[in-house]
């Protein structure tokens, strides 16, 4: 169990049965009485958020969580099948459940699978994937000195802003966390 003053944002927690994380952290000491803690809290099994406030002296359940590293097998239909790198179990993800994650996936990547009481229920990809322009409009000369975007799309469909100097077949790198550009692979 946790005590309240341990309470910090991002810290995994267990209510009501269901595993939780701390999406905002707020601290306050009125004059007189005890300490309020006001938390933003996300509930991992069904991405809904609530609030909910502590005083100070009270417990928080810790949440039993496991993460093991998996490799990504294949896709069948809209599940994404990953293999267990020590037992070769297979755990069956659906499309929904990645999210945008889905679209960073790529063959033999590696990835870290959160667990709740055998459950998958979050992943972690790398920070960073290259993937390939597929479609954009061609690129302009110029205008360098400028944050000008343009839209692009890679393999698998998911459309995001890439510079003007990027170019269909480019090989960029995209961070995972954010769905965004980051920079242009060097061809050499």
């Amino acid at each position: 169990m946790y005590d309240v003053s341990e309470l910090k944002k991002g810290l995994k927690i267990e209510i009501d049965g269901d595993p939780c994380i701390i999406t905002d952290f707020q601290f306050s000491k009125p004059g007189k009485g005890q300490a309020i803690y006001r938390c933003k809290i996300k509930n991992l099994s069904t991405g809904t958020s609530f609030d909910r406030s502590y005083r100070s002296g009270d417990k928080v359940d810790k949440a039993q969580l496991e993460s093991r590293t998996f490799t990504f097998s294949y896709e069948s239909g809209d599940d994404f099948v990953f293999s267990d790198n020590e037992t070769y179990e297979e755990v069956h993800l659906k499309a929904e459940q990645l999210g945008r994650n889905r679209y960073f996936i790529i063959e033999d990547m590696q990835v870290d699978i959160l667990f709740h009481n055998g459950k998958p229920l979050d992943i972690t990809l790398p920070n960073f994937v290259e993937k390939t322009i597929t479609e954009t409009e061609p690129g302009a000369r110029g205008n360098t000195a400028t944050n000008v975007m343009k839209p692009a799309k890679i393999d698998n469909g998911y459309e995001f802003n890439v510079p003007l100097f990027i170019n269909v077949g480019d090989a960029i790198r995209i961070d995972t966390r954010t769905g965004e550009y980051y920079d242009r692979v060097s061809k050499g």
